[in-house]
C-alpha cells in the first residue's frame, strides 16, 4: 500500500502542520512509513502553500508525489493549482464555501466545510484539523485515535481540546 497524499492552500491556513502531524501519525503511532515535503511562496500569509505525505506500508523508495490518491483543496487558487496532480478517479476533499468543484468530472468529490466547522467551534485556525480528521477517516490509512494521539506533540495543552473536536468534526462528514 502507497497512498499519496497533497494537502494544499494559501498560507496560514495550516497546510503545512497538517502534513507534518499526518505524516508523524503513521510513524509514530501508526507503524507505517512515511514521507512529507513541502512548498509554499516567500510571504507568510495568501500565497498557494502545499504539503505532500506519501504514507506506505513498505519501504518509501521514491520521495515525492507523482499523482495524489487524495487530494485537500482548502482554497479555489490551490484547486486550480494543483489538481492536474490527482489521479483519475481519485478522492477530492474541499470545502465547498471556498472551493467550487461542481464542473469536475473524473474524481470523488467528498465535500467538507472545514472553515464554517471550525469557526462553529470557535476558531477559524482549526480549519487544517477538521480537514485533517475528514482525511484520515475517509482513507482508512490508521484509525482517527492514532491522529488524536499525536497531536499533543504539536499543539499548545491549552488548545488540544479544541484540535480534537476539529479532528472529530471532520471525521463525521465521512
Amino acid at each position: 500500500m502507497r497512498t499519496e497524499i497533497r494537502i494544499a492552500g494559501t498560507g496560514g491556513m495550516g497546510v503545512v502542520l497538517a502534513g507534518v502531524i499526518l505524516g508523524h501519525a503513521a510513524v509514530v503511532y501508526g507503524g507505517l512509513d512515511a514521507v512529507q515535503s513541502q512548498s509554499y511562496g516567500p510571504e507568510a500569509r495568501g500565497t498557494a502553500a502545499k504539503s505532500e505525505v506519501i504514507i506506505s506500508d513498505k519501504p518509501i523508495q521514491y520521495p515525492k508525489v507523482r499523482q495524489s490518491d487524495y487530494f485537500v483543496a482548502m482554497s479555489q487558487k490551490a484547486f486550480e493549482m494543483y489538481l492536474g496532480g490527482s489521479k483519475k478517479g481519485s478522492v477530492i476533499i474541499a470545502d465547498p464555501d471556498l472551493v467550487e468543484t461542481e464542473s469536475i468530472k473524473g474524481f470523488e468529490i467528498v465535500k467538507v466545510p472545514a472553515m464554517k466547522t471550525a469557526d462553529e467551534l470557535g476558531l477559524r485556525l482549526v480549519s487544517n484539523m477538521v480537514m485533517l480528521g475528514a482525511l484520515v477517516k475517509k482513507a482508512e490509512l490508521f484509525p482517527l485515535d492514532v491522529l488524536e494521539k499525536t497531536l499533543p506533540e504539536f499543539v499548545p495543552p491549552k488548545a488540544l481540546e479544541l484540535n480534537i473536536n476539529a479532528v472529530r468534526a471532520g471525521a463525521k462528514f465521512i
